[in-house]
């Protein structure tokens, strides 16, 4: 597999992370600006939220473009590529 599933979304998954990343130092200063601690937790969920986003469009493009080819081609690449798709589905449910 010579290019990652997300590939053609690269910029969308970028501008997305990019955001998220704003979004993070907005935290750091709501702290250093001794914001209320609910508002702070609010944005913290926010961020969470978009990083789950973020992973679930990772995923689905893993599983329609890398797992997808995988089975297609059968044998042990298919077996592998499942166990490590069901694995990262086993991380994102317990984050």
């Amino acid at each position: 597999m010579t290019q990652p599933g997300y590939s053609d979304d690269k910029s969308a998954v970028l501008a997305r992370l990019k955001r998220i990343e704003g979004q993070t130092r907005g935290i750091h200063k709501m702290v250093e600006d001794d914001r209320y601690c609910v508002d702070v937790l609010q944005q913290i969920s926010a961020v969470t939220r978009a990083l789950q986003g973020v992973a679930l469009s990772l995923l689905d493009d893993h599983l329609s473009h890398c797992v997808a080819h995988a089975v297609k081609a059968g044998g042990a690449q298919k077996d592998d590529k499942l166990r490590e798709a069901s694995a990262a589905i086993a991380r994102l449910v317990k984050s």
